[in-house]
């Protein structure tokens, strides 16, 4: 398996993922099987010769692309079952530990192909593919027009997408998450003019972390606060705290981000307000981030064509 897996070509960017991942790993396995993940990132670059590419800063993150890459291909370990996190705390498998043994590129193969095994199985549980067997279902997706098929796979691919976008976000600092609200905001058209935008000091201001304009002219303000939480649900108490910052800055419009979720009675506590909360969990977050653009690229694109019946017109 080992040599199938060498044997495949890399990419320059696969090429260092495969690196960043593997010491990430190693780094974590012969500390003892579980560490903070700031403290493998810190050893990282001291056990590998980086270059000026691989410590370039990317702009759409603020993080160093070998930090990026890290992160990113943390997931396909997490998926494919060689490593747990949790709040912060990173912890190997046994299976992980095994998995280090295929070497370098042997690993990032193997994680990949866990990862795509994760994936298919999302893809299956979400309905995607018709059960093996059963005509009545291959007749139903056969019978279903192309644009109507397109249309659903591209949903499926988005909604697995966003579970990965969403367990990077969770393994980010909480700096890079108040960057990431505002980014996003200002993709969405808030901003006013010159894209307007400020990430304020954590806990800082009154429990509102930043504020972006909803207008061109800046006449109004949107104030927004943003929780990175692993598991801990959003509840009454830290909604009405919000409610209570925005009315000591007068102001009658918020939006409260989260990576986790909200709880029923903090989503029923903001309906009859005077004032306009969005809210806004982890799951809406990631599918905003898609929809607009932020912190993911076109990988791929179709066209669909049809009939231009103007050219095949004779009168």
């Amino acid at each position: 398996m080992g040599d199938t897996f060498v044997n495949k070509p890399l990419s320059k960017s696969n090429v260092l993922a495969s690196k960043v991942i593997f010491a990430a790993l190693t780094i974590l396995r012969d500390g003892g099987g579980q560490m903070k993940a700031a403290d493998i990132f810190d050893a990282i670059p001291q056990k590998l010769m980086l270059d000026d590419w691989a410590l370039e800063v990317i702009e759409s993150n603020g993080l160093a692309r070998w930090r990026t890459y890290a992160l990113f291909f943390s997931v396909d370990a997490v998926k494919a079952g060689y490593l747990v996190k949790t709040k912060g705390i990173w912890q190997i498998t046994s299976s992980g530990v095994e998995a280090l043994s295929l070497g370098e590129l042997g690993y990032f193969f193997a994680a990949r192909e866990g990862y795509r095994v994760w994936k298919r199985q999302q893809l299956n549980s979400s309905g995607s593919a018709a059960p093996q067997g059963n005509d009545a279902d291959e007749v139903s997706v056969t019978q279903e027009p192309p644009e109507d098929q397109f249309e659903r796979l591209r949903k499926e691919v988005n909604s697995v997408l966003a579970a990965e976008i969403l367990e990077v976000v969770k393994n980010n600092s909480w700096q890079f998450f108040e960057r990431l609200v505002v980014q996003l905001l200002l993709a969405m058209g808030y901003g006013g003019t010159g894209g307007m935008g400020l990430a304020l000091q954590r806990g800082g201001d009154g429990g509102v972390d930043g504020f972006i304009n909803q207008d061109k002219l800046g006449l109004d303000i949107v104030y927004v606060q943003a929780k990175r939480w692993a598991d801990q649900t959003v509840g009454r108490p830290e909604i009405q705290q919000f409610v209570g910052a925005l009315a000591g800055r007068q102001a009658n419009r918020g939006v409260f981000i989260t990576t986790s979720r909200f709880s029923a009675d903090a989503r029923d506590y903001v309906k009859p307000l005077h004032v306009r909360v969005i809210l806004i969990d982890g799951e809406l977050l990631a599918q905003l981030m898609i929809e607009h653009g932020v912190g993911v690229s076109t990988w791929k694109s179709y066209d669909l064509k049809r009939i231009d019946s103007d050219f095949f017109s004779e009168e």
